[in-house]
């Protein structure tokens, strides 16, 4: 009788394959929106800050960016509604498949034991309304990789000015940037122009996966210096958007 009872607790197959089946009907933002929802359910906060934020007493993410550091990823997700993206800073290897960009950036360390690969690759996130972080991991898997590189981004999150400084625009509205940026990381520099409505982004492919999560949808660029590296190419553009903000305001 024991044994009839357990048989007859256990879950049946027609019960088990329904929830199977509802996670696979979700996309893939879908299943990143539920993860961070159930990473903020279960946080912990370890520092002051975060505590503030559990709690509810800080709202607006403007009330800690040039005033505290942040150091846990979970205020951010809190506060602001982020999309992520990879950029291609690797490429391919094979005699007929290779240079080809891809996400993850492949280095071996020669051992005694033989070679231990590690991967690397790097995270833009932001909302689309003036906030946009850029992070780099590195792990010896690739997935390990990128939930350190999405960490980074998130801390280091920056608000830029937005605004309509083209001479062709006068809509007053902030799908470009008010004035004229420069951004520089080792050979590469880039310079952005304000654009009127219906240009573009004028730019490289990484730098355009950068732009937009940051909310700009017309600019105008010009790159000097090694551009083939993406590393330093998308650190060039994240310095031009940051200079964005030691003058003029967002019209």
């Amino acid at each position: 009788m024991e044994g009839k009872n357990i048989q007859e607790s256990k879950p049946g197959i027609a019960e088990v394959i329904p929830e199977r089946r509802g996670r696979e009907k979700l996309s893939p933002e879908e299943r990143e929106k539920v993860e961070v929802k159930r990473q903020i359910e279960n946080w912990k906060p370890k520092t002051k800050l975060g505590k503030l934020v559990k709690e509810g007493k800080i709202k607006n993410i403007d009330e800690i960016l040039n005033k505290h550091k942040i150091l846990e990823s979970e205020i951010v997700d809190s506060l602001l509604s982020l999309k992520s993206d990879l950029l291609s800073i690797g490429q391919a290897k094979g005699k007929f498949g290779g240079g080809k960009r891809r996400a993850w950036r492949q280095t071996q360390k020669k051992t005694m034991e033989g070679n231990v690969p590690t991967f690397s690759c790097m995270t833009v996130v932001g909302n689309g309304q003036g906030y946009v972080g850029l992070g780099y991991g590195r792990a010896k898997e690739t997935l390990p990789a990128r939930a350190k590189a999405l960490r980074i981004a998130k801390l280091n999150i920056i608000k830029i000015k937005r605004g309509c400084g083209s001479f062709d625009c006068t809509c007053n509205e902030p799908h470009s940037i008010p004035f004229k940026t420069e951004g520089k990381c080792g050979s590469s520099r880039i310079m952005l122009w304000p654009a009127p409505q219906g240009t573009g982004l004028v730019v490289g492919d990484q730098c355009k996966k950068i732009l937009k999560l940051a909310g700009i949808k017309d600019v105008y660029s010009k790159s000097f210096g090694q551009t083939r590296t993406t590393f330093n190419v998308a650190k060039a553009c994240m310095d031009a958007l940051k200079n964005l903000n030691k003058l003029g305001g967002e019209k």
